[in-house]
């Protein structure tokens, strides 16, 4: 199984880390919710974490589902800037009810057991126009995070506060030893 998810709380740096494995020549698939969060503004939607939680919910399943399909044969490593189990999250941080689509896209759609997660890093932690939440908040969606893949039954390995590249080295070490 060659789909890497890199998970953490918002700012942690999975997007740097995202961007620079794109740049050494890795496939990687890009965070939806980021997408959907622009589109819905561009376009005067309310599928906002700020707005309808519940259309934002679904919208980051069937796009996160529609990613793995589109990536999941790949020969090559590919890294995924969040992954399904990371809807489930939210939906555990908005107290949405878990939906059956949800829960079937949880244990059909698998990924790479060991799952990259990135800790709370307030030095390098930044708000920005998709991502208003505060550092607490940040913490709070990195502790969710945790509980949940653990409970969907992946290995989390955490990816310690270095520099990007020295990040990448150990991410790739971790895969290199399985």
């Amino acid at each position: 199984m060659n789909t890497f998810i890199i998970t953490g709380g918002p700012g942690a740096g999975k997007t740097t880390i995202i961007e620079a494995l794109k740049h050494s020549g890795y496939n990687c698939v890009d965070e939806v919710a980021r997408q959907i969060i622009k589109e819905q503004v561009l376009n005067n939607g309310d599928a906002l974490p700020w707005a309808d939680q519940e259309k934002y919910t679904f919208l980051m399943l069937e796009r996160s589902v529609a990613t793995f399909l589109k990536n999941k044969d790949n020969s090559s490593i590919t890294f995924f800037d969040r992954g399904i189990p990371d809807t489930l999250s939210y939906a555990h941080l908005i107290k949405l009810k878990i939906f059956p689509k949800l829960s079937e896209a949880i244990t059909t759609y698998r990924y790479n057991p060991i799952v990259f997660i990135l800790p709370p890093w307030e030095e390098i932690y930044q708000t920005d126009s998709e991502r208003k939440q505060t550092f607490a908040e940040a913490i709070e969606v990195y502790n969710t995070l945790k509980e949940t893949y653990s409970d969907c039954e992946y290995q989390l390995v955490e990816v310690p506060k270095l520099e990007v590249k020295e990040r990448i080295d150990f991410i790739l070490s971790v895969i290199e030893r399985k």
